[in-house]
């Protein structure tokens, strides 16, 4: 492999600075409660009303929303909850007969409630409410709270309506590490989270990687990552203009392009600055390009895919001749987009697959948000009398090879009660001196 454009930045490194912010602020909400919230509320949102979006307020919302916006979102929930829905009929639950008299089982619980946290800053993420509330509601989960920061009197009208979509229960006006708190210990809703999902800022990461364990999260959140993988057959201005696409996300937001030829990645690395000095957010693409972009030429499509598992990219499309085998043989991506009529906004916005997604190479090990991960899979046994004749001889005798003796006496207990009549080489409790000390 080969640069022919390399980042310039720094390595990251965990911004210590957030981080003692958010750990200042979690560890103030966890002694003063609501009221420190408020404050927080007044002084990073100017907000000083009630923090509950009443039913009066939502309809107020709703109405500002024009029509054809509604149309739109619409589509794009029908997108995602189809998708959740086919997610979670794939996971069933089940009970087997692993050995006569014993039966095994799984069930799927939904979690009792979902905090979905919704941005609302720089951009109005729309999308990012049926990402997380819609598939929360398909998972079956009976409480969601979701939140976003208000802006000039409220959220903005297009969330909301959204948020009303997909099915969230109460809504919070509400934004920062404040919010994410406010869900995970339910304050102001009586009801806390389960788990904290949707994007957000550094803060609201850092926030929720410090309450996992508290709570559960959707995945560990960095900037924006998006990859193209392109062959001689691609579309330079193609790569171009979707690498422009997600570069607007940040200043910090990298975009890669992995490729087999040199001639497509050095005409890329022309159309860059072009394509980006015509975005209305110029400095911010350029910025991600010049500080985080990166060209590599790879000469084969084994080494390109070995380079994209290595990076393994929230968003990875491939502009390819033979996508089947890009499909087939790539392992480490949050989502994956194929052929040149599939863009990353697409995802982002509509197709249906869900946009909040693995960063900082986690794809390596887990997938995106998906119905699952609202989820519970619990699991059940019953084991009969006579299948007590070899299940609790065999736990006994493994409890005693691990040295923990109380759990090889629960199972002599049942074979001593089921099988009286049987001689055991195992510890035999006497039940009557224990009815003695009883009545003594």
């Amino acid at each position: 492999m080969e640069y022919l454009k390399k980042s310039t930045a720094a390595v990251a490194e965990n911004d210590e600075r957030i981080q003692a912010t958010v750990k200042t602020m979690l560890a103030r909400i966890d002694t003063e409660g609501e009221a420190a919230v408020r404050e927080y509320a007044a002084q990073f949102d100017n907000w000083q009303g009630d923090f509950i979006l009443s039913d009066a307020k939502r309809a107020e919302l709703i109405a500002q929303v024009p029509e054809q916006t509604k149309l739109d979102i619409k589509f794009a929930y029908k997108q995602v909850r189809t998708f959740a829905e086919a997610q979670r009929a794939s996971l069933t639950e089940f009970e087997i007969e692993s050995a006569p008299g014993v039966k095994l089982g799984q069930k799927v619980i939904p979690v009792n409630c979902a905090g979905c946290y919704v941005p609302g800053g720089r951009y109005s993420h729309a999308a990012s409410a049926l990402m997380s509330i819609a598939t929360a509601k398909v998972a079956g989960v009976e409480t969601i709270v979701a939140c976003s920061p208000p802006k000039d009197g409220s959220i903005h009208p297009a969330i909301v309506y959204a948020m009303d979509l997909a099915g969230a229960d109460i809504i919070l006006e509400m934004g920062g590490v404040h919010a994410v708190a406010t869900m995970a210990k339910g304050l102001f809703t009586g009801v806390a989270a389960d788990i904290l999902v949707g994007p957000g800022n550094g803060y609201v990461a850092e926030a929720k990687r410090l309450l996992f364990g508290e709570v559960g999260i959707d995945v560990f959140a960095g900037p924006t990552e998006s990859a193209i993988i392109a062959d001689h057959s691609a579309d330079p201005m193609t790569i171009a203009v979707d690498l422009v696409s997600q570069a607007e996300h940040g200043y910090d937001s990298p975009v890669w392009l992995f490729t087999t030829s040199r001639e497509i990645g050095e005409k890329v690395a022309e159309l860059m600055p072009l394509v980006a000095a015509d975005m209305p957010n110029q400095e911010v693409v350029q910025s991600a390009w010049d500080d985080h972009g990166e060209i590599i030429f790879c000469d084969s499509r084994e080494e390109c895919a070995s380079v994209s598992d290595d990076y393994a990219s929230e968003h990875l499309q491939v502009l390819t001749e033979d996508t089947d085998w890009w499909r087939d043989n790539l392992k480490n991506y949050g989502s994956l987009f194929l052929g040149e009529g599939a863009t990353v906004t697409h995802g982002d916005k509509c197709s249906g697959t869900n946009h909040i997604l693995p960063t900082k190479k986690v794809a390596r090990y887990s997938g995106g948000l998906n119905v699952h991960k609202f989820l519970k899979i619990l699991t059940y046994q019953e084991i009969s009398e006579e299948a007590n004749l070899e299940f609790s001889a065999v736990g006994s005798r493994i409890s005693r090879v691990e040295g923990m003796e109380g759990h090889a006496r629960a199972c002599d207990w049942r074979l001593r009660k089921y099988f009286p009549d049987t001689q055991w080489d195992f510890h035999v409790y006497d039940q009557t001196r224990y009815d003695q000390k009883r009545y003594d």
